[in-house]
């Protein structure tokens, strides 16, 4: 199963913790939910209001506040403001390394779940999030999902590695995020 083989990964995986230094630290959550009947991640496009990143796909989390207990709290904090998940609902089975951003901040990335069988009502903040987009776990592992894609920013088209589904397209730090967890699952990245 599925589910399994994602949590005896990340049991096995030893994440590389970054030094903050001058970076604010975040959390993110990759979600797993049951969609008809197949295992999903949910991401979320970021609307045109937020501070940075304005319009690109991202998880599911942020910044991490002074009554977060650790960088875990914040993920599932920043989880339940962002797409109404509850924390209750979710089991967390690892974590993945910590990622820079441009933008200066430290990103420590966490695998959840939802429970399988089990409806899951989102409620997006619609001054965050614009769309919630369900990407088949199976759809990412295979060769059809990634490659690299041509990509406007800060004025500038540039060629980055990138993660492909439906209309949409998922790159930067939340794309190398997708890969090491793709990785933990056998995979070997872009352009298999």
């Amino acid at each position: 199963m599925l589910r399994d083989q994602i949590r005896q990964a990340l049991a096995d995986h030893q994440p590389n913790e970054l030094e903050l230094g001058d970076l604010r630290a975040s959390g993110v959550l990759f979600l797993l939910h049951e969609h008809r009947n197949e295992d999903h991640l949910v991401f979320q496009q970021r609307t045109q209001t937020v501070r940075h990143h304005k319009g690109e796909i991202s998880l599911p989390g942020g910044a991490r506040d002074s009554k977060d207990a650790d960088l875990e709290a914040t993920a599932l904090r920043e989880t339940h403001e962002e797409i109404g998940v509850s924390a209750d609902l979710i089991e967390i089975y690892g974590q993945l390394d910590d990622t820079e951003t441009r933008t200066g901040y430290l990103i420590r990335p966490y695998v959840g779940a939802a429970p399988a069988g089990v409806a899951i009502e989102f409620i997006e903040a619609l001054h965050e999030v614009t769309e919630l987009i369900h990407v088949p776990v199976a759809h990412l592992l295979s060769e059809d999902s990634n490659g690299w894609k041509l990509v406007e920013r800060d004025g500038h088209e540039i060629t980055v590695p990138a993660y492909v589904w439906e209309d949409h397209l998922i790159w930067g730090a939340t794309a190398r995020m997708l890969g090491q967890f793709l990785a933990l699952l056998g995979t070997n990245g872009w352009g298999r």
